[in-house]
């Protein structure tokens, strides 16, 4: 049993002030000032300080958790918050405030986001919204996995594994040895689909690779030093494979095309034990051509959707559905187990992941979340050439790759809560297992049916 995997936090400060979303606190006419009310007594200290109007409005944005103790207890009832506008201007209709801030949380202090108002959301939505998991052990007094009471294995093997173990005569094993690469968490970092300058971003999203031991995608050459061993290097397939630069790589990538076979056949020659990765872009034909390839021997597939989950080719499959669409080929021709599916695309939350595997993926790729794990707004002006408001491109990788770590810490943490209140101690079980989880549109259709007496 390999040793128990924890990532390490420690807070890692901001560099802008958090934005929150009831961020303006107003006095109007007929205020008394008494410091009778709640201004001394709030449990998250934004009064403690100071009754002085200005100093708390500037607290607010940081300490208020939005329990609104203060706007029932004040004794003249002029006490009133609203919605701050740079709160409801982060990110798009996908990246939501409310996700790009609780990424903020995360990435500085390594916690599972807790807000004091509770959850005001819908309880179902599009996308990963309309899944629900399966939650029926979580009154188990022993099922806790984050604080150590039960041993979850959260690892993954990436690579072609045999399908069955073939010996001779004298009982030596003849099937050649797997080549397969372990990572300790079932996400790897990828390509970013809009960023500023990526040098000092890259060498941060390396650092974080490199403190949760995980795997990160790179279109550059990765260095000699502590970076190399958790890089997944994305090769230019322009250019024949450079022998010096593969050897020695735990993990390439390729995109896909038609001599892709050709291509994976020469990177094995140059070292047989670098793991091939194949880069696909999510479309209708993603299953038939995922089995195509498995078929040829392909070891790893990177199924990419865009940042928002949909396929590029406009048809508007999310990402879940066809991580299901391609895992259910996979399984109808017998090779499910033999080869390894990453996808990755509109991946925004923890919950996000374990659904992803729930559909059938074997781990998730994510970008967005490390972009924002920097303070960045998911505004995309550097997509449109227009200056980053925080300037990204400046950043300490130190600092950065700080941050990211946390993220992985907190995602961690509520793997471990989800594997845990679903009595699994495996993330590798959780794969494939659509059973265990429960959709709106199934459950919708079921109801209904009883009202119609009809089941389609």
């Amino acid at each position: 049993m390999p040793g128990k995997y924890h990532i390490r936090a420690a807070p890692v400060p901001n560099r802008f002030p958090r934005i929150s979303r009831s961020g303006i606190l107003a006095w109007p006419e007929g205020c008394l000032g008494c410091n009778a009310c709640v201004k001394k007594a709030c449990i998250y200290g934004v009064y403690s300080e100071s009754s002085d109007p200005g100093q708390v409005k500037g607290a607010l944005d940081y300490l208020c958790q939005s329990c609104f103790r203060c706007i029932q207890s004040c004794p003249g009832r002029t006490l009133y918050k609203s919605l701050n506008p740079e709160y409801s201007a982060l990110g798009d209709a996908y990246w939501t405030p409310e996700i790009v801030s609780g990424l903020w949380y995360q990435a500085e202090t390594g916690k599972i986001p807790v807000s004091g108002a509770g959850y005001g959301g819908a309880f179902a939505g599009p996308g990963f919204d309309e899944m629900w998991t399966d939650m029926s052990e979580i009154v188990r007094p022993t099922r806790d996995g984050i604080h150590g009471r039960e041993y979850i294995n959260t690892s993954v093997d990436l690579g072609r594994k045999p399908k069955a173990l073939e010996f001779d005569g004298q009982g030596r094993m003849t099937t050649p040895e797997a080549s397969l690469v372990e990572i300790p968490l079932p996400i790897v970092f990828d390509l970013l689909p809009w960023s500023p300058l990526p040098d000092r971003i890259e060498q941060a999203i390396l650092e974080g690779a490199r403190q949760t031991g995980t795997l990160a995608v790179t279109a550059t050459a990765p260095k000699e030093g502590g970076h190399r061993d958790h890089v997944i290097l994305l090769l230019d397939d322009t250019e024949p494979p450079d022998r010096e630069l593969v050897a020695g790589l735990k993990m390439v990538e390729i995109k896909d095309g038609p001599e892709v076979g050709a291509r994976q056949a020469q990177l094995k020659e140059i070292d047989p034990s670098v793991v091939v990765s194949i880069r696909m872009t999510m479309s209708s034909e993603s299953p038939y051509r995922a089995r195509q390839l498995a078929e040829d021997g392909a070891e790893v597939l990177h199924v990419l959707a865009n940042a928002w989950g949909r396929e590029a080719d406009g048809s508007g499959f999310f990402i879940k559905d066809r991580v299901k669409g391609i895992h259910l080929v996979l399984v109808e021709c017998g090779m499910r187990d033999q080869v390894t599916l990453i996808a990755g695309g509109g991946i925004a939350m923890a919950e996000h992941v374990a659904k992803l595997i729930m559909c059938g993926a074997d781990a998730a790729s994510i970008d967005v979340p490390l972009l924002v794990a920097m303070e960045c707004r998911a505004c995309r002006r550097c997509a449109e050439g227009i200056e980053c408001p925080i300037h990204l491109e400046d950043v300490d990788p130190a600092w950065g790759g700080a941050r990211i770590r946390n993220l992985m810490a907190g995602w961690h943490s509520q793997l471990l809560e989800v594997l845990g209140a679903m009595g699994m101690r495996e993330a590798r079980r959780l794969r494939g297992e659509m059973g265990r989880s429960m959709l709106y549109e199934d459950l919708e259709r079921e109801f209904f049916s009883t009202l119609t007496g009809k089941r389609n």
